[in-house]
């Protein structure tokens, strides 16, 4: 699976996950829900509860209202995962904060079920908002929607984040369309558009790409 070319997109399925906590080494997934995109419209919905096998600590459930009760009847993340895969197809994956939290769970569970990680390419809208929106303090989900005045009811279950998103990223896709002063001034990677950062390395400092390790590309600086 590979982090694109931060650009414009029309047709996607974008995605979230709700889990048990936040350590794919120890968590697991909980819910998982997606929007198909096609020509910026949304076409088609996903979602699913999932019987994680475990129980749903008091902090997951206070987040998210998710209970060991209302999991209880549901596909265990066997069925789940590849019900999922199906609806995706080889869409390209759009998600927040996708490529540090969300995929991590997909592809523990795609290997250990699938036998093999997802391979579709992916956006990040928190690497876009990082990209066109430096001067924000945030760029949370919640800080993004009250940016864009969108509402966030509903938020920290799959499906409503999974809408809240497609109207951020809406509204992201004008930011790329138009960019601020303050974006223009960002050095960016030529590979995949994310923000290059200045490193130390063994043979003094260069520009890395923040996308590391999705995207590798350096230059001397």
């Amino acid at each position: 699976m590979w982090m694109m070319q931060i650009r414009e997109l029309k047709d996607y399925v974008l995605f979230d996950l709700e889990t048990t906590g936040l350590s794919p080494d120890t968590d697991a997934i909980i819910e998982i829900s997606a929007l198909k995109v096609i020509g910026g419209e949304v076409v088609d919905e996903f979602s699913t509860l999932v019987n994680p096998c475990m129980h749903i600590p008091y902090m997951a459930s206070s987040v998210n209202g998710i209970t060991d009760d209302m999991v209880q009847d549901s596909p265990k993340i066997d069925v789940a995962l590849r019900a999922f895969a199906v609806f995706i197809g080889d869409s390209i994956l759009v998600g927040h904060n996708i490529r540090n939290f969300d995929l991590r769970f997909i592809q523990r569970d795609a290997v250990n079920i699938l036998g093999k990680p997802i391979p579709n390419e992916y956006v990040d809208t928190l690497a876009v908002a990082r990209r066109y929106l430096p001067e924000l303090s945030s760029r949370s989900l919640e800080a993004l929607a009250y940016h864009y005045s969108i509402s966030y009811d509903g938020a920290h279950r799959a499906l409503a984040d999974c809408h809240i998103n497609k109207k951020v990223y809406d509204c992201l896709m004008k930011e790329m369309a138009c960019p601020s002063e303050a974006a223009k001034a960002l050095k960016t990677c030529p590979k995949c558009g994310s923000i290059m950062k200045k490193r130390s390395g063994i043979y003094g400092e260069f520009w890395g790409c923040s996308g590391y390790p999705d995207c590798r590309y350096t230059e001397d600086c």
